[in-house]
């Protein structure tokens, strides 16, 4: 094998659908294939969907019941096999051929790096929603920075840091599941990024098109810090976003009911598996810019 060779990355790709965007799955897997400088195993999760019609050298893996995003992706990633491992929605693409390539560098350059997410736009008319940018101080998305959540629906990390972070949390079903994912990156040493300047394609759309997404987003949040947090800080985080929430929606009690019922969920309800974040990560987050409180 020549030195090119073994330098030539891996990846494997898992691409999640419930098999209802026929024509937007198509583009991305062919946008996947048409990578260049990498090899890639790619896997094609039907999520309550047996996958058909797929490509040549291409894997469906169809589950009988939808059994949420992160879980759906985490079956998924027991069946690729690569270096780097690769998450892509079915409404996203690549318009780059040499996107995994460009991302795989900037890890290799700087191993500090254990989860990268692009810039994402609309592929039509380039807009892109303020909250695409993962960070408090918003400011310019072609800016590259740290990182202390992600959008989860384009995502590229060395599959040993995935391994590492014990994969995405089943339980969540949607929303907040690339928060406690960046955590636990973080919490292994490594640092997730937002690339300003490596672009994907992904349809403007808003969250609340999820009927459950008033409840989810508060059950979830408090089970983040039921999962991750030490214990002095769980109330802490929890009060945070209490008080961000009210801020937001207390002209619309109707919402207000829905979460708050969600957030009634998120103390009750088993959380599942906890890996409580050390006191060295607090401390590596908060002099990177944002303290695991809000």
């Amino acid at each position: 094998m020549s030195a090119a060779e073994a330098a030539r990355p891996s990846v494997g790709v898992v691409v999640l659908t419930q098999g209802a965007r026929p024509d937007e799955l198509s583009a991305g897997i062919h946008s996947v294939r048409a990578q260049a400088g990498v090899d890639t195993d790619i896997v094609v999760v039907g999520n309550g969907w047996q996958p058909v019609g797929l490509p040549e050298g291409v894997r469906g893996l169809g589950l009988s019941e939808n059994i949420g995003i992160p879980a759906g992706r985490n079956r998924g990633a027991s069946q690729v096999m690569g270096e780097y491992i690769f998450f892509l929605d079915d409404d996203a693409t690549l318009p780059s051929e040499t996107f995994l390539a460009d991302a795989i560098g900037l890890m290799r350059t700087d191993p500090g790096i254990g989860l990268v997410q692009p810039r994402l736009e609309d592929a039509v008319d380039g807009r892109a929603p303020r909250r695409w940018i993962p960070r408090i101080r918003k400011g310019e998305r072609t800016r590259s920075s740290n990182i202390f959540s992600c959008l989860e629906a384009v995502i590229v990390m060395p599959r040993a840091v995935f391994d590492a972070c014990g994969g995405w949390g089943d339980e969540y079903f949607y929303a907040h599941e690339g928060i406690e994912l960046a955590w636990r990156v973080w919490d292994q040493g490594k640092r997730a990024w937002y690339a300003g300047d490596l672009v994907a394609n992904h349809p403007f759309v808003h969250p609340t098109r999820h009927s459950d997404y008033y409840r989810l987003n508060a059950r979830n949040r408090v089970w983040l810090a039921r999962r991750n947090l030490p214990y002095v800080l769980q109330p802490v985080y929890v009060a945070a976003w209490t008080g961000i929430t009210l801020l937001r929606w207390w002209r619309t009690p109707d919402v207000l009911s829905t979460w708050f019922a969600g957030w009634r969920e998120g103390w009750v309800e088993n959380p599942g598996a906890r890996s409580r974040m050390s006191w060295r990560t607090v401390l590596r987050m908060t002099a990177a810019g944002r303290p695991p409180i809000v």
